[in-house]
C-alpha cells in the first residue's frame, strides 16, 4: 500500500489500491506447487527477429504459486494478448487477480527505486501499472 502510495500524482491511487485489495482478498492457490521464475519482466525476455529466443535472470525461482509469472501479461502484454495468454494458460479469476496484483506491485516498488537511473525500466513500470489500471477499469 505504501509504494503505491508514493505513487499519488503518477497514477490513480485509489483505483489502484482497488486493484491491490482484489488481489490481497482472492483465494490463495491450493493445487500443487509448481515451478516459477519469479522474475518474467520484458528484460529479462530475449528476442530474436521478433520471437521469444530466451529466458535470462533465474535468482527468483521457485516452487509455488504460479500467478508471480503472470506478471508479464501486463508488462508487456496488450488486452488482447493478455486474454490470449489467459485463455491459453487456463487461468482461474483468483490467480489472474494475486497475478494482476503481483504485476502492480513489482511496478509500483520499481519506479521510485529506479526514477532516476533506469529510464527504460521505469517505462515499462509504467505501462505495466496503466495495464494493470485499464483492466479495473473494464471489470
Amino acid at each position: 500500500r505504501g509504494a503505491i502510495a508514493a505513487l499519488d500524482g503518477m497514477i490513480d491511487v485509489d483505483a489502484a489500491l482497488a486493484v491491490w485489495q482484489t488481489a490481497l482478498e482472492a483465494p490463495e492457490w491450493e493445487r500443487a506447487p509448481v515451478w516459477f521464475h519469479g522474475d518474467l519482466l520484458p528484460g529479462n525476455l530475449l528476442f530474436d527477429q521478433g520471437r521469444l529466443s530466451a529466458v535470462i535472470d533465474f535468482a527468483g525461482m521457485g516452487v509455488g504459486d504460479p500467478a508471480c509469472d503472470l506478471m508479464i501479461a501486463w508488462g508487456l502484454f496488450s488486452r488482447e494478448s493478455r486474454e490470449t495468454l489467459r485463455a491459453a494458460l487456463a487461468v482461474d479469476d483468483a490467480t489472474w487477480a494475486r497475478g494482476r496484483g503481483m504485476a502492480l506491485s513489482q511496478a509500483a516498488i520499481f519506479i521510485p527505486y529506479y526514477l532516476d537511473t533506469n529510464p527504460v525500466g521505469v517505462a515499462n513500470a509504467r505501462r505495466a501499472i496503466a495495464e494493470v489500471l485499464a483492466d479495473q477499469r473494464a471489470r
